[in-house]
């Protein structure tokens, strides 16, 4: 398992799978989620074409309020902070692929930070959104990446 992850976090991963992850993103029904964010927003849900390949995103007035990308066991998060357009990146690991008792669980999803932002799983994860550009909200996400480099 170590060896898919190690594979998964470095920027060699095929251009032909990024844009293959990239267009498996899509967008679930509305009414799957909580119908309001805690500060009256929308929460945005996009899943992938494989297991644990999820995108969230909160938005409030349109604005990207905070996101969360998980693939494969790898998480990156980012949340708008108060008087900082940058906001705070995460980067860290689930127990999706992990067999013990509570990962059998689909609603339980813990995750373990990094203690230095994943670069690589940084440069990944925009790769497979910049697949997506021309949507309003992937753009969102990308003029987020392009404000904090």
């Amino acid at each position: 398992m170590d060896i898919l992850l190690n594979l998964i976090m470095t920027p060699s991963v095929a251009r032909n799978e990024i844009d293959q992850l990239g267009a498996s993103l899509r967008r679930i029904d509305q009414k799957l989620l909580a119908s309001e964010t805690h500060l009256g927003g929308e929460r945005v849900w996009y899943q992938g074409g494989e297991p644990y390949f999820d995108l969230f995103v909160e938005l409030h007035q349109e604005q990207i309020l905070w996101f969360q990308m998980t693939l494969r066991g790898s998480v990156l998060s980012w949340k708008r902070t108060d008087g900082e357009e940058n906001g705070a990146w995460q980067t860290g690991k689930t127990n999706e692929l992990k067999t013990d008792d509570v990962s059998f669980y689909a609603a339980s999803k813990l995750i373990e930070r990094d203690r230095e932002p994943n670069r690589a799983f940084l440069e990944l994860a925009r790769d497979i959104l910049k697949t997506r550009a021309g949507d309003d909200i992937f753009d969102g996400i990308l003029e987020i990446f392009a404000r904090s480099r």
